[in-house]
């Protein structure tokens, strides 16, 4: 016990100096944790941080669970299903076949294949959170690839953790996994909302309730022969999302950062100084992990019709060693199971690639534009065509984005009789966009393809309700005729884009808080009428402002 405590000591020490540097320089934290774990590994014993590395995977497989919103990925499960399937009869069999040249035994092999194919969720996910928390495709695609791979990784788990090879050990173990997941859909549908229901309003107890499913879980895993981090995924599952939940939602976000610290620290610890052989291993799956899988996601999205920025952001979520790969290697170095070169290989790959994917996430709109655009830009997406509608609008209105913006401003262009084209890209919207428009273009607002097909040369106005930058930016970039209107988070953005050409750019947070100013203002002098109501009329009053009347003129911030 006083080993542990002192080992954990010894992890938070350096993760904690380590990342004093990564926030001084603005740069990512997992390679610095990967850094503090080279630290940690000269001063503590392996036996140590293999328990340290398999808690520290439960528990955030466990948040990956939680953060699940079954939702949002149905409009991209279909493609996500297609692109697993992919991954695994192609990167799979390559893989095991590389293996196999090695000189490893078949199930070494095996553990080689698993690392190449599977992608890790803490950090695909992890690094994606924005994209996902906008509800972006890109994002969702890849939640939703990691999510199927995770269902994977844990029947690829049962199977090797059955004491033989045989088909009725193999079964037993599949079939204990099945009622072990079941049991979780069972508390998720019937018994999380009368548990939440006891704790009341008290988000201390909402949030000892989600930790008590947790290590309910994990003990009846455990009980029945299984691997922890099976139970920590069903016991994720089993946590409902929802608004009335938030407390304890963000209490299991707050503690992933402390288990998060623990994983990659043990990652760089478990590095050990490689041989020939380890470093031609590890060199290899690097190579098979970091460009030969996102290169098949990226033809495989490609060839479904996906643009080239959505397949490309998407294939660049998929660049690491998974952590439940690291979990099977971790148990089969514990069972006496693998090769060492073999686990030192899968270490090294997974601390390397788990660094290069922060990065390649920090620039990947750069690597698109330099790199991938001009290899994927060329392919025909034929998506763009069979999925839009387009007449032969003239002196109309485009609207980027159909979100509840867009179709606002499309119900108030319809007003005025004003016709319009949207430029959407995100599968949920395709049904909407066909019952409420009569000119849609289903494509990317970064690609000038869908700016063309949408008429933008004779287009009066484009408004964008995409609060990104970088889309911000292309639209400038594109240099049609029309004045452009566009949406910031914040006022230096708005001010930059302003500089950059944008006649108008409206930002929400300001529009928000004037509002509330004058209803306050209103209040105290004794002016305010209960409630607000706004009407059509309004909502044409203000479309007019921002595009049909003295638009020359509306050069502030909104």
């Amino acid at each position: 016990m006083v080993d542990l405590i002192n080992t954990l000591a010894l992890v938070f020490i350096s993760a904690g100096a380590f990342l004093l540097i990564a926030n001084r320089l603005s740069l990512s934290s997992v390679p610095f944790y990967i850094l503090a774990g080279l630290v940690v590994g000269a001063f503590v014993d392996q036996p140590e941080l293999l328990e340290l590395a398999q808690w520290g995977i439960a528990f955030l497989v466990f948040v990956f669970g939680v953060s699940l919103e079954f939702g949002s990925l149905r409009t991209v499960i279909r493609d996500g299903e297609i692109m697993t399937i992919v991954q695994l009869l192609v990167v799979g069999p390559l893989s095991f076949g590389v293996g196999l040249v090695l000189g490893f035994d078949p199930l070494n092999a095996l553990y080689f294949s698993a690392a190449a194919t599977l992608s890790s969720t803490i950090v695909g996910t992890g690094l994606r959170r924005v994209d996902i928390r906008e509800n972006l495709v890109h994002g969702r695609l890849a939640k939703s690839v990691h999510f199927l791979q995770d269902v994977l990784a844990v029947v690829l788990l049962l199977v090797l953790s059955a004491e033989a090879f045989a088909a009725d050990d193999v079964a037993m173990k599949l079939g204990y996994g099945v009622l072990l997941l079941a049991a979780a859909g069972v508390v998720h549908r019937y018994l999380f909302d009368p548990f939440s229901r006891l704790a009341g309003d008290s988000q201390e107890l909402l949030l000892m309730t989600g930790i008590s499913i947790l290590i309910g879980f994990l003990a009846l895993a455990e009980f029945i022969g299984l691997s922890i981090v099976v139970g920590a995924f069903a016991a994720g599952l089993a946590i409902k999302r929802d608004v009335g939940h938030l407390g304890m939602l963000n209490g299991i976000e707050s503690i992933k950062d402390f288990f998060a610290a623990i994983f990659f620290v043990t990652i760089g610890a478990l590095v050990s100084t490689p041989t020939v052989e380890v470093v031609v291993v590890s060199l290899t799956l690097i190579v098979l992990t970091a460009v030969v899988k996102p290169l098949v996601m990226l033809g495989t999205l490609l060839w479904e019709g996906y643009d080239a920025r959505t397949a490309s952001l998407t294939s660049l979520s998929l660049d690491q060693v998974s952590e439940f790969a690291l979990f099977l290697a971790i148990g089969a170095l514990i069972e006496g199971a693998i090769s060492p070169a073999l686990f030192d290989a899968i270490i090294i790959a997974a601390g390397v690639t788990m660094i290069t994917s922060a990065y390649t996430r920090r620039h990947d709109h750069r690597l698109y534009e330099t790199l991938l655009r001009h290899v994927a830009g060329r392919v025909h997406t034929e998506k763009i065509d069979e999925r839009s509608r387009i007449g032969s609008p003239v002196d109309h209105v485009v609207i980027a984005g159909f979100g509840r913006q867009g179709r606002r401003l499309a119900h108030a262009c319809e007003e005025s009789g004003r016709e319009f084209v949207v430029v959407e890209n995100d599968p949920a919207m395709l049904d909407p966009l066909r019952e409420q428009c009569e000119n849609y273009v289903f494509g990317d607002a970064m690609h000038r393809y869908s700016w063309e097909k949408a008429r933008v040369d004779d287009a009066r106005l484009v408004i964008s309700t995409i609060d990104q930058r970088p889309v911000s930016e292309r639209i400038l970039e594109l240099d049609f005729g029309a004045d452009v209107i566009l949406r910031a988070d914040d006022t230096d953005d708005a001010r930059a884009l302003l500089d950059r050409g944008a006649l108008y750019v409206v930002v929400p947070d300001v529009l928000a808080s004037d509002q509330l100013i004058g209803h306050v203002t209103a209040v105290i002098e004794g002016d305010a009428a209960p409630g607000v109501e706004v009407t059509h009329r309004e909502e044409l009053r203000a479309l007019e402002e921002l595009g049909f009347s003295s638009l020359a003129d509306r050069r502030d911030l909104g």
